[in-house]
């Protein structure tokens, strides 16, 4: 069992001055290696359908496949100064801001809060990005590692699907927003970390529970909150993806689970609370305040106490801890895992349905035209 600190390297999750201290050093890096200590196996067991749940999820995702090119209309011009500056007013516009006094940003007015939520966009996408390549490399890891044929073929349609993440968000950024970030320091040690351990069922905790997780949830936030079409529809069909990949992760983790030791366990669960912090700390976009020539260590204290922040960040964990209860890691044990997300105010989420459960319901309808599918808003 390892204690807070040597799990996190804090003994307080939420010290902000820890938090802050970590930064990105190499933020100008263009190729970032990670040492893979992992073994590739190889299965002689060719028996397709040994794992039914498996096998029909690897069927819904062959028919599940679209064209990041051809079926997005990236035809539409997209005015990212009159987006910001609708989500600015629709919010409340000056009257909606928090208490900054003393933080150096109070005298900032209309121009600059509405430049915030461009830098806002361009980051959140730009993050995005980087976790859909995260989710490529560690998918491509788990073809490799995992020993049932079932689960090959599935993760194989998940590395396509990951690849088209990637090419269609770096295309949104680059065609149609103004700006890119480096990779979020939490983002990227939490990626290492999944990279780096050897065991394939980590691998699948890290990326199909945790950052799949989060990220289905930060999806379908965004995709309810914005008004630009083309971004919408790209997050619908994201979405109809990112729901599956969870679900794996979900029937495979839970037939590896009942054969192991209450150690075993408890060391997944400091695995996944470490990734619920890392996650949760990376969406202070301290990146974004100091772009803005703002004092971090002023400005983050305030955002991160904010009671309406603090609900956003929560609302990201409404896929996580449900699909931790289903693999029975809340309560393994003595329920450390229960506690600690009581800890952070998210253990309220433990009886949504989890992701094994609604994956239809993210499923692309290939009857209906773009317009009746997504909406307009």
């Amino acid at each position: 069992m390892s204690t807070v600190e040597e799990i996190i390297g804090r003994t307080d999750p939420n010290d902000i001055d820890a938090i802050l201290a970590m930064t990105n050093t190499d933020a100008t890096e263009i190729l970032h290696a990670v040492e893979d200590h992992a073994e590739a196996i190889y299965t002689w067991d060719y028996e397709k359908g040994a794992r039914p749940q498996l096998n029909k999820l690897y069927e819904k995702a062959k028919v599940g496949q679209w064209n990041g090119e051809t079926d997005l209309p990236w035809h539409e011009p997209v005015d990212q100064l009159a987006l910001a500056t609708h989500a600015f007013e629709e919010a409340g516009g000056m009257d909606s801001m928090i208490d900054f006094t003393g933080t150096g940003i109070e005298s900032w007015g209309r121009d600059e809060w509405i430049q915030f939520n461009i830098e806002s966009q361009n980051w959140s996408l730009s993050q995005f990005m980087h976790g859909e390549q995260g989710a490529l490399v560690c998918t491509a890891k788990i073809v490799e590692t995992v020993p049932w044929i079932d689960a090959k073929y599935y993760a194989a349609t998940q590395v396509v699907d990951e690849a088209r993440h990637v090419e269609v968000f770096a295309k949104y950024l680059d065609t149609k927003l103004s700006g890119t970030y480096p990779i979020s320091i939490h983002l990227r040690m939490l990626l290492d970390d999944i990279i780096e351990d050897p065991r394939w069922d980590m691998t699948y905790l890290g990326m199909q529970i945790m950052v799949e997780g989060l990220a289905l949830a930060a999806f379908g936030l965004t995709y309810q909150q914005t008004t630009e079409p083309l971004l919408k529809q790209l997050l619908r069909y994201v979405m109809s993806d990112e729901a599956r990949h969870v679900a794996f992760g979900v029937l495979s983790l839970k037939e590896a689970y009942a054969s192991m030791t209450q150690a075993e366990l408890r060391e997944r669960q400091e695995f996944a609370f470490e990734a619920a912090l890392r996650m949760r700390d990376r969406f202070l976009q301290q990146e974004v305040w100091e772009r803005m020539g703002a004092d971090v260590n002023k400005v983050i204290p305030a955002v991160f106490h904010n009671p309406d922040r603090q609900e956003f960040q929560h609302l990201l964990f409404t896929k996580i801890v449900p699909n931790c209860k289903k693999l029975g890691l809340l309560d393994a044990g003595d329920g450390w895992l229960r506690k600690k997300f009581g800890e952070i105010g998210v253990i309220q989420y433990e009886d949504w349905v989890d992701t094994a459960e609604e994956v239809d319901s993210f499923a692309l309808t290939r009857e209906l035209d773009a317009e009746n599918a997504f909406g307009r808003s």
